[in-house]
């Protein structure tokens, strides 16, 4: 395959990079969110990278979920576990993401993340 016909991937590969920047600076995973879902819905993408996209907004409303919940919980002791819980799935995610990019395959991902990778 010559480089005029792979797909661009360069988005994809951004929005991960602001999911593990939003670690420091939060707002970044809202920009990586909104990316994703314009370019979700972009018909010449080949299905492979639109499941990325996918991927991407599914890690952003789970992780949302879990940091909104360790939040809660800080108070008691679970909170603080929950929150690293969180940080560990987003880093795991992210790189899993960016490894199937670089190899052009689609991304699965079970509630958790850890899904297999379809073949």
């Amino acid at each position: 395959m010559s480089q005029s016909t792979l797909p661009d991937t360069t988005m994809a590969k951004v929005i991960y990079i602001l999911y593990l920047c939003s670690l420091l600076a939060g707002i970044t995973a809202i920009v990586g969110v909104v990316i994703a879902y314009t370019k979700r819905s972009d018909k010449d993408a080949p299905l492979w990278l639109t499941a990325h996209y996918h991927y991407q907004i599914q890690t952003f409303w789970y992780g949302l979920a879990y940091f909104l919940v360790g939040l809660v919980l800080t108070p008691i002791v679970i909170g603080g576990f929950i929150i690293l819980w969180w940080i560990v799935w987003l880093i795991v995610r992210s790189i899993r993401g960016l490894s199937a990019l670089e190899r052009q395959k689609a991304i699965e991902g079970t509630f958790f993340g850890f899904g297999n990778e379809p073949a």
